[in-house]
């Protein structure tokens, strides 16, 4: 049985990891969106007001690691996703309960000994034997209640993954399938409970198992066949008892009858030949266990990662970010209204300013403007909500196309540490050559202050080298910068080339310099305001006197 939940066709997380992903988690701070989505929102009765957040489900934060580091290669993987997370998300409760019945489901089967039954089969193959009953009891139990959970939402799931997916578990778990599992389950429930029975049970239970044979010479049996097996009810009597002995002396005066009590090699026989039957009829089940132990594996974590992205909308609601599904476009364009910087708003609990943009036909965006204008949370809204698109995920903004790119880079600077081997500029430009080596077909590379551990002017050269001859070879970069006199150099290009494939945003400042921490169209100035941080920090120390 397979779920196919996240892909159309397979229950395995296909395709490659980005290349660097441990770079894209870091420069991205992803880390912080991994952790959101494995914490429960829970709301005081009006719906609205947030009331606490629970505890971190470590499972969750690690399949939504795990699936958002494998990128969706085509436009009908994301649509696929997207409908199956608008299903959930319209259907809380049915995602939830998938999430909870799954992870009981294999917290109670690794309690039954899954992975060291084989160890066990041949020190107590009885402890086996019962364990295989119980997995199958355990399987067929929490498949009915995934079936009716799905019964009950069949009007309101409209995606064709999940749509699917209860067709298939009605095809694969039939009325007629669960109906002989059950009966198998009910005829062996003697072997699953307690034989010796205590004082204070009134009814226990007892096999009735019927054999055909022949008879061979000396009373041997041959050809030996079962013909029933099943568990009846029987009144409990203490031992040595008044009753217990009328009921012996009754069962002593039928015709043919002995006691498996009383004779000890009799007893031993019976007991294994009550074995031996249920072993086989435990064994028949063998391929429902397979095939439905694999179905629980999958739905758990393809559950994990849609409950996490529920759990995620719920965070968006919570710093009243507007969100979206995002549109997959064309290479050469990318759109977006109000996008805010889904990360920051997590980590710092406010709101963000939200950013508009619209490139269309151009392979090379360069961000210039004040310090602490918003450029690099302006790149990471990006590169964010990139990741997201490209796992099926909806993005916090009103409004976003982009294309997709499997082959997603980020360069951003990196502070120097005890683990470097060599200077800082070194480090950059073997990051930069990783990236190069492996780009793909459709790279998107995002740099953050690239190259500017060296001299402005020799920065300026070494980014003007790097960036121009990437463009020329198809890679989309997006680029925040202060080196100056490279952004001027590109901007002066653009302007002699009216089909330039290049834009320049700046960060606004206003009057006084104040940040707006909006991005807009403006030519790139020769200067980054410094100033205006240096005298905000003179202005400061003298409003407190000097300290």
């Amino acid at each position: 049985m397979n779920s196919y939940l996240l892909y159309e066709n397979s229950d395995k997380l296909t395709g490659q990891q980005y290349f660097d992903a441990k770079s894209i988690i870091q420069d991205l701070g992803l880390k912080a969106l991994f952790v959101a989505a494995a914490k429960a929102v829970i709301y005081e009765k009006d719906g609205y007001s947030v009331k606490k957040i629970g505890m971190e489900d470590a499972y969750i934060s690690d399949c939504m690691r795990k699936v958002m580091m494998i990128p969706l290669k085509t436009k009908a993987e994301v649509l696929y996703r997207q409908e199956v997370l608008r299903d959930f998300g319209e259907n809380q409760d049915l995602i939830r309960d998938f999430y909870v019945i799954s992870s009981k489901v294999l917290n109670q089967w690794n309690k039954l000994g899954r992975g060291v039954m084989e160890r066990m089969s041949n020190a107590n193959p009885v402890a086996k034997v019962i364990s295989d009953i119980r997995i199958i009891s355990l399987f067929a139990e929490n498949l009915h209640q995934i079936k009716v959970l799905l019964a009950e939402h069949d009007e309101k799931i409209k995606s064709k993954g999940l749509r699917s997916f209860a067709k298939r578990l009605r095809e694969e778990f039939s009325d007629e399938r669960e109906e002989f599992v059950q009966k198998l389950l009910a005829d062996v429930l003697f072997y699953t409970g307690d034989k010796e029975g205590d004082e204070y049970v009134s009814v226990i239970q007892k096999p009735r198992i019927v054999l055909e044979c022949g008879l061979e010479e000396g009373l041997k049996f041959s050809s030996l066949k079962l013909e029933d097996v099943a568990t009846v009810d029987q009144r409990f009597y203490k031992p040595g008892g008044a009753m217990s002995k009328l009921q012996d002396f009754k069962n002593s005066k039928i015709p043919d009858s002995f006691s498996t009590v009383k004779e000890t090699a009799i007893r031993d026989q019976t007991a294994q030949l009550e074995y031996q039957i249920v072993y086989y009829l435990a064994g028949s089940m063998a391929s429902f266990v397979n095939d439905f132990g694999s179905f629980f594996d999958s739905l758990h974590q393809q559950a994990a990662f849609y409950f996490g992205a529920v759990n995620l909308t719920h965070q968006m609601k919570r710093f009243n970010l507007a969100w979206s599904f995002p549109k997959v476009c064309e290479k050469d364009k990318l759109a977006f209204t109000e996008l805010k910087e889904f990360v920051m708003c997590l980590e710092q609990r406010v709101d963000a300013v939200g950013n508009t943009c619209k490139m269309e036909h151009k392979m090379l965006l360069i961000v210039t403007g004040a310090n602490q204008g918003g450029k690099s949370t302006f790149l990471r809204s990006i590169g964010i909500a990139q990741v997201m698109m490209q796992s099926g995920m909806m993005v916090t903004a009103e409004h976003f196309e982009s294309d997709l790119f499997p082959d997603l880079f980020t360069h951003f600077t990196r502070r120097e540490d005890s683990e470097m081997n060599s200077g800082r500029l070194d480090e950059e430009l073997s990051r930069m050559n990783q990236i190069i080596e492996h780009l793909g077909e459709k790279p998107l590379v995002l740099l953050n202050e690239s190259f500017a551990t060296t001299t402005e002017k020799e920065g300026s050269v070494i980014a003007y080298d790097i960036i121009r001859a990437l463009v020329e070879h198809g890679v989309k970069i997006l680029t925040v910068t202060h080196l100056l006199s490279f952004a001027q150099r590109m901007y002066k290009e653009s302007q002699e080339n009216p089909e330039t494939t290049v834009e320049f945003l700046s960060a606004e400042r206003k009057p006084g310099g104040v940040r707006t921490f909006k991005m807009i169209q403006h030519a790139p100035e020769m200067t980054s305001f410094g100033l205006d941080l240096y005298e905000e920090i003179v202005e400061k120390k003298e409003l407190s006197g000097g300290k």
